[in-house]
């Protein structure tokens, strides 16, 4: 039996058109049999009704094929609208996606605006985002959502175990036909991958895995998740690029420390909540010593090199919460927010023994003078603060280098006695 579809299209429309004409054509010749039966001689009579009479039954045969016809037609034309509707909303759906991964200031933002677009478009699948570390050595799991049981995504990947990474192609993994899997692929459920390129740079991996556990579903959706993909990655561009340059206009370019500037918004911020909250504030003031000298006699990559690891050595020995800052040259600046004097002290003189440890692996000399000053003893505003932690860090180094001094306390100031009122003083006179 033939399929529908053979009748379906333009070959159905031409077969239509061929049976009514040839409809039409047999009506006819039956009706001229009809008519020669009344003026044929007797014998020829009632071949001329046999023949006009066949002729009916197969007009009548034709016409129900043809009306059989048209309703494939009719039906095949509605599937083809619903298709065009289909895909029209599709279209805008993207659209609307598009737009909203403008407003997207970070990968999680993108990954909502993917998460909500994906479970209208692709009902049958779940999906997993990848994006590349700032190191771009692995991807990072953003989110994942909607996945069947059988697929247990991990929290990172390394690009050299992904085919769809190494081929730029998307990637199907279906263990059901002992295809070509990655490495990192872990379970029985089908799977496709489609890389995340924009500006020709990859940016992240796309994991649609089917839900039905077969492949029929990501199949279907191989193009719309293109569509997907090629859209959020243009998102991804935007983020990455917006992330350098703010790292780039707060962060140094060579210690990767935060810069001056953002130092003293900061510093600024954390005096005000100290103020506040009645909290103590500290600051080191770290300046290496003979830096000059380690520059000329082993060159400036070799400052720098050291230069790199101090600052290293500096973030390592505080907590998360300190700000560490490069405050010009070779001096360092640290903010130890909720942190009394003695305690700021400890922490100086441990950045300064992990300093010192360094002398070691580059061959030469390095050690530091820091300076602490803590508000309220030693400082009651920023200004303050600094001046009295450079201070310090001075009367360090005229003591002889390689040490840490706080700044003294703050001077109290004498309490002057009110005068005795006019009234109390003619009292007394009386």
């Amino acid at each position: 039996m033939m399929s529908p579809t053979v009748f379906e299209g333009r070959a159905g429309l031409k077969l239509v058109t061929w049976l009514q004409a040839a409809l039409r054509a047999v009506l006819l010749i039956a009706l001229l049999a009809y008519a020669g039966s009344f003026v044929l001689p007797e014998i020829w009579r009632t071949a001329a009704l046999a023949v006009g009479s066949t002729l009916i039954a197969l007009a009548i045969l034709a016409s129900v094929f043809s009306d059989r016809l048209k309703v494939i037609q009719v039906s095949s034309y509605k599937k083809h609208v619903d298709k065009i509707n289909e895909t029209q909303e599709q279209i805008e759906e993207l659209f609307s996606m598009t737009d909203t991964l403008q407003a997207a200031d970070s990968n999680g933002d993108a990954a909502q605006v993917l998460r909500a677009t994906s479970r209208k478009l692709l009902p049958g699948c779940g999906v997993c985002l990848y994006v590349f570390n700032n190191s771009r050595d692995r991807l990072d799991l953003v989110d994942c959502w909607d996945m069947p049981e059988g697929y247990s995504p991990s929290e990172s990947l390394v690009p050299a175990n992904c085919w769809a990474l190494k081929r730029g192609k998307d990637h199907l993994n279906n263990p059901e036909e002992q295809s070509l899997c990655c490495s990192h692929y872990i379970g029985e459920v089908a799977s496709i991958e489609v890389p995340m390129m924009a500006r020709g740079q990859v940016f992240g991996l796309l994991i649609l895995g089917d839900r039905g556990g077969k492949c029929h579903n990501v199949d279907r959706a191989q193009r719309i998740a293109r569509a997907l993909a090629d859209s959020t990655s243009l998102a991804l561009s935007n983020i990455s690029l917006r992330e350098q340059l703010r790292t780039q206009s707060l962060r140094d370019p060579m210690t990767g420390l935060y810069n001056r500037r953002y130092m003293e918004d900061t510093l600024d911020r954390f005096i005000s909540l100290a103020h506040r909250q009645n909290q103590p504030t500290s600051v080191l003031m770290i300046d290496l010593d003979n830096f000059k000298v380690l520059n000329d006699e082993h060159g400036h990559a070799k400052g720098d090199a050291v230069l790199k690891d101090v600052a290293a050595q500096v973030v390592g020995a505080l907590r998360p919460s300190d700000v560490v800052c490069r405050y010009g040259g070779e001096e360092l600046l640290v903010i130890l927010p909720d942190c009394p004097q003695d305690d700021a002290m400890m922490r100086a003189e441990h950045v300064r023994a992990r300093i010192e440890l360094l002398s070691d692996q580059h061959g030469c000399n390095v050690a530091a003078s820091i300076g602490v000053a803590s508000l309220p003893d030693s400082a009651k505003s920023a200004s303050d603060l600094l001046s009295a932690s450079d201070q310090a860090l001075y009367d360090a180094k005229a003591a002889g280098k390689n040490q840490v001094l706080a700044a003294p306390p703050l001077a109290k100031k004498k309490v002057v006695g009110e005068p005795a009122s006019p009234r109390l003083v003619a009292n007394e006179a009386g």
